[in-house]
């Protein structure tokens, strides 16, 4: 346990920004999850916008730093991939 006050401060800032960082990473796999779902569904058009949403929302949380850039770009590329091989 925190011994001086600015470390149960800094316990109590803490927690409250893990919280944060887990509903936005939440937010991350779910906006993911809706293009894998549209990919397997096979309707490119739905797919393709969901991509779109997808991408500022994975942008938007990779300058955050929640995830590394790389790990951001990773998913995009990914993704996008597997809207191209869509027949």
């Amino acid at each position: 346990m925190a011994n001086s006050a600015q470390a149960r401060k800094r316990a109590r800032q803490n927690i409250k920004q893990s919280t944060h960082n887990h509903s936005l990473r939440s937010k991350l796999r779910t906006a993911i999850k809706r293009v894998i779902k549209a990919i397997k569904d096979g309707d490119k058009i739905a797919a393709q916008n969901a991509f779109k949403i997808s991408c500022s929302t994975v942008d938007s949380i990779a300058d955050k730093k929640i995830v590394h850039k790389n790990k951001a770009a990773r998913h995009k590329s990914r993704l996008s991939a597997a809207i191209k091989a869509m027949t």
